[in-house]
């Protein structure tokens, strides 16, 4: 099959171009044959883990859990903006066990992640944390509190603004993408 014959099944099929047909393929086998991940709606890595997947809002070109490894638990809700990207093994965890009974979960604000974020590897955010448009969160990085201004780079155990982007650049970037 040419390439152009495979690029218009992919584009009736809404698949991704970057992605392997393979990818697709242990997709479907571990959501719809398998149950693993059914809620889901969206193509994800079958190492990926998403609980409580209707309480998540993606924008534009937004696909958790794509990554090996991804963990997310939108209990309290998660929301990610357009165009961000989790890298592998990256966690959104958007709710905690009761300290005293480990069988309740405490209610918290939901996880908002702005737009054109990216999250290295193994990065992890907790409950209630607001991310601003293009924050950067480096591999490793444990994330405690919000950066809501965005336009950073974080990193650390807590996380840390290590690094101020050029907001002017970030926003050309943005206007190409729309």
């Amino acid at each position: 099959m040419g390439k152009s014959a495979s690029g218009g099944y992919r584009k009736l099929l809404g698949l991704r171009p970057e992605m392997s047909m393979g990818f697709y393929l242990t997709d479907f086998l571990f959501r719809k044959i398998l149950r693993q991940n059914s809620g889901v709606s969206w193509a994800i890595h079958h190492t990926s883990t998403i609980h409580c997947p209707e309480r998540i809002k993606c924008g534009k070109d937004v696909y958790p859990g794509d990554s090996p490894g991804v963990y997310i638990d939108a209990n309290n809700g998660v929301e990610i903006g357009d165009y961000t990207n989790l890298g592998p093994h990256v966690g959104l965890i958007s709710s905690n066990h009761d300290f005293v009974n480990n069988d309740v979960y405490t209610s918290h604000p939901p996880i908002v992640i702005g737009k054109h974020c990216w999250f290295g590897k193994g990065a992890t955010v907790l409950p209630g944390v607001r991310l601003g448009d293009f924050t950067i969160v480096g591999a490793g990085a444990i994330v405690t509190k919000s950066f809501e201004q965005g336009y950073c780079v974080i990193a650390g155990n807590p996380a840390v603004i290590i690094k101020q982007l050029n907001k002017a650049e970030c926003e050309a970037f943005a206007q190409s993408k729309s």
